[in-house]
């Protein structure tokens, strides 16, 4: 069974998976740059030798395709068990105000 979701409900989950994008895209973007510098580093730095920058590329790396796939592929997904604890959450707070 779905739950019908108001047009304020709808802003705010709309607003809050915005929010996810861009926090994916500014991370992305943080990623691109401090590895790009690094790889300049041992490129003119160094003089080459040991690709040392693999190691934060490659670790930076996994971390940004966790959050790829928990802002783009899990859509949705993940607030739905957060949603129902909070609902319970709230009937369990309605019925201690009512005795």
């Amino acid at each position: 069974m779905t739950q019908q979701l108001s047009d304020e409900e709808l802003y705010k989950l709309a607003k809050e998976r915005v929010q996810d994008k861009k926090d994916f895209f500014s991370h992305l973007a943080s990623y691109c740059i401090v590895n790009g510098a690094l790889v300049l580093l041992w490129k003119f730095g160094t003089g080459g030798g040991y690709p040392w920058f693999i190691w934060p590329l490659g670790g930076w790396g996994i971390g940004i395709a966790f959050h790829f796939v928990n802002v783009f592929v899990l859509v949705g997904q993940q607030g739905g068990w957060e949603r129902r604890e909070i609902a319970k959450e709230m009937e369990r707070l309605r019925r201690e105000q009512e005795e």
